[in-house]
């Protein structure tokens, strides 16, 4: 009887695949979530140079170029994506 419910106290394992699947969907959710924010940080970027504001500017394109590195450290983008992206805010800049 006690074995029966040491037994069912016990954390069951899972197999490997439903894991990995577990795994990439957590993963999944976080990397959604900090490209969101750079879409958001490039959204800011672009209200400020519309509006000519060039402290605000300069602000937001230095939030970017953060974000964006911390995109390519993390995997979420290849390096070229990032260039490309730095590229072009450079280029609106001014």
């Amino acid at each position: 009887m006690a074995k029966e419910e040491a037994k069912k106290k016990m954390k069951t394992k899972i197999p490997t695949a439903l894991k990995r699947v577990k795994q990439a969907k957590a993963k999944q959710l976080i990397n959604s979530a900090f490209k969101s924010r750079v879409r958001t940080a490039i959204n800011t970027f672009h209200k400020a140079t519309e509006s000519k504001d060039k402290a605000a500017s300069d602000e937001s394109l230095s939030f970017v170029y953060k974000l964006v590195d911390k995109c390519v450290n993390r995997g979420i983008y290849k390096i070229n994506k990032s260039a490309r992206i730095k590229s072009r805010m450079k280029a609106k800049a001014l």
